[in-house]
């Protein structure tokens, strides 16, 4: 199994002992041997610093290292809770009460009390409105603008109350951080240059003792986790922006776990007795957005602008091609915001559902004023200009990848209905940029490839239309005044039922405008090693939303 030159042991005993210089000219350097019990898990990942309140690239490692009060796991599974023990709401709807772990420590052994949750929020919300608001992060203000109070009443006792009834108390995913650490930190130098440097202080299973950026992090038991210090003897991350070393790793026994990986490595790794594969549906929705912008950052035909030629142009894309041909059938074909994961409000739309129709999408194309007139292919616009738009999009890291074929799939679809487009493939960085606001230099493009990973809240999942986040989370630049209402009002609901139905209806609005095109719902391929570990999870052998199973893993 080991195809090495030098001994793997020796590497990691160099790399414990703190030599580490020699080894790290690439994260395959910090080699798995099942002999240190140390897990080794691999994924093209991006994490740029370890503070909370200043990326959404570190996902891993934060998540065994902090806490979240409750979110999505804890709710999902009695087994899975967070740093609230147990939660409950007042009759009147507005008044959350959180119980947290008696006798909880911070991994550096001081007391993990409700001062601290509240010290967390209370840090966001003294930041809003200024010129350092923290809404650039995990750890951010969204939601805050809908609380009243965030109290200790004790240490073990947590109430935060609403000005109206919400779910966000317990569905938002914000990591509790220690004020004693924090406390000294101003909210500018939370939201830029204060990296949060290993080694951390956390509650989770796993606490970060080193970060290479772009190379590797490592992470050490916490001897004061709530159930007990873990049974093995760490974890190592290793860092790619590509998944065939992921693939490698695995084959060759330097890695535990990895994931991200394509169809066809899954279904490679799928034939080896050494490792389990698995495959997850997850949040993420992959589709295919158009800048309706109007004025500065606008694209190059005001086609964009029109619901008529966009709803055209989703006759032209067949989802169920792409999922065939593109992912292999490892997902899910897009409909509307919700996908299946998210039950409580995922619909196929089945009354009002396009169907795939190049003929359809050319006749609604020249009801719509966008005809080939002087018959050489290609259609003009409502200015006389012919069409050529731009498709941008990237890799899709660090969520799951794109793949190439999907979108030539989608330039070739629209290529024959009378609507040419050229493709630019550009990095994760400047993606974000270009998808910023005209007023911050975004904009100028036509059309997007993209993918998302919300929470499945009725909130987050209504987060592409949102008109507030455009140019952060609304990639469209769409605004629509119905839509924001039907927003607030979902964000101030509790009840269920009312909740789908308000869901519902924004659903149906931005489909039928459709400033985007659902492309799929992807699942998450990963695989693990059965040589050295035991207690992997089944259908999620890695949890999207929390650290299972870190937190129970032992030797094989």
């Amino acid at each position: 199994m080991d195809t090495w030159s030098i001994n793997r042991r020796t590497v990691m005993k160099a790399i414990l002992l703190g030599s580490v210089a020699p080894w790290v000219g690439s994260s395959a350097a910090l080699a798995g041997s099942c002999s240190d019990n140390i897990i080794r898990l691999a994924g093209v990942v991006v994490p740029d610093t370890m503070n909370p309140f200043a990326s959404w690239a570190n996902f891993w490692p934060l998540v065994f290292n902090y806490d979240w009060l409750v979110s999505i796991d804890a709710q999902r599974h009695t087994d899975r809770k967070g740093f609230a023990k147990e939660w409950s709401v007042a009759d009147d709807n507005v008044t959350w009460t959180f119980k947290i772990w008696p006798g909880l420590k911070w991994s550096d052994g001081k007391p993990a009390t409700a001062r601290d949750a509240a010290f967390t929020y209370n840090f966001l919300r003294e930041s809003m409105g200024t010129p350092n608001e923290l809404n650039i992060g995990w750890n951010n203000t969204s939601g805050l603008e809908n609380v009243e109070s965030i109290t200790a009443l004790d240490d073990e006792t947590l109430q935060i109350v609403t000005k109206s009834p919400t779910r966000w108390p317990v569905d938002h995913s914000t990591w509790i951080v220690p004020e004693h650490i924090w406390k000294d930190v101003s909210h500018a130098d939370a939201r830029g240059t204060f990296r949060n440097d290993p080694p951390l202080v956390g509650t989770g299973p796993m606490i970060v003792t080193e970060f290479k950026q772009g190379q590797f992090i490592r992470l050490a038991p916490n001897e004061f986790f709530r159930e007990g210090k873990p049974a093995t003897a760490g974890m190592i991350i290793n860092i790619f922006d590509v998944p065939d070393p992921v693939v490698q790793g695995l084959k060759n026994g330097s890695f535990d776990y990895g994931y991200g990986l394509i169809a066809a490595q899954w279904d490679d790794l799928s034939k080896n007795p050494e490792i389990q594969v698995g495959q997850t549906r997850v949040e993420q929705r992959n589709y295919l957005a158009f800048n309706t912008a109007a004025g500065d950052g606008a694209g190059s035909s005001k086609a964009l602008q029109d619901p008529a030629f966009r709803d055209a142009i989703g006759y032209a894309i067949d989802q169920k091609a792409l999922v065939d041909r593109a992912f292999r059938g490892l997902a899910d074909p897009g409909v509307g915001l919700a996908m299946p994961i998210a039950a409580d409000y995922y619909s196929d739309l089945s009354d009002i559902r396009r169907h795939f129709d190049l003929a359809e999408a050319g006749r609604r194309l020249d009801a719509a004023g966008y005809r080939d007139t002087d018959g050489d292919g290609v259609r003009e616009d409502k200015e006389g200009k012919r069409f050529q738009l731009e498709l941008i999009t990237s890799g899709g890291a660090p969520n799951i990848e794109i793949p190439t074929a999907a979108v030539q799939l989608i330039a070739g679809w629209l290529g024959q209905v009378g609507i040419p487009v050229s493709v630019t493939r550009i990095d994760p960085g400047a993606l974000t940029a270009r998808l910023a606001t005209a007023a911050n230099g975004g904009g100028g493009w036509d059309l997007l490839v993209h993918c998302d990973w919300p929470a499945p809240t009725a909130k987050d999942l209504l987060r592409l239309g949102n008109s507030k986040l455009v140019g952060t989370q609304n990639d469209s630049y769409w605004a629509n005044e119905e839509f924001d209402r039907l927003v607030t009002e979902v964000s101030v609901t509790i009840d269920l039922k009312k909740s789908q139905e308000l869901f519902d209806k924004a659903m149906r609005l931005i489909y039928t405008e459709a400033p985007y095109v659902v492309l799929c719902y992807p699942f998450l391929l990963d695989a693990h090693r059965k040589d050295c570990f035991k207690g992997w999870g089944t259908e999620d052998m890695m949890s999207q939303w929390s650290y299972f199973p870190i937190n129970r893993l032992s030797p094989a």
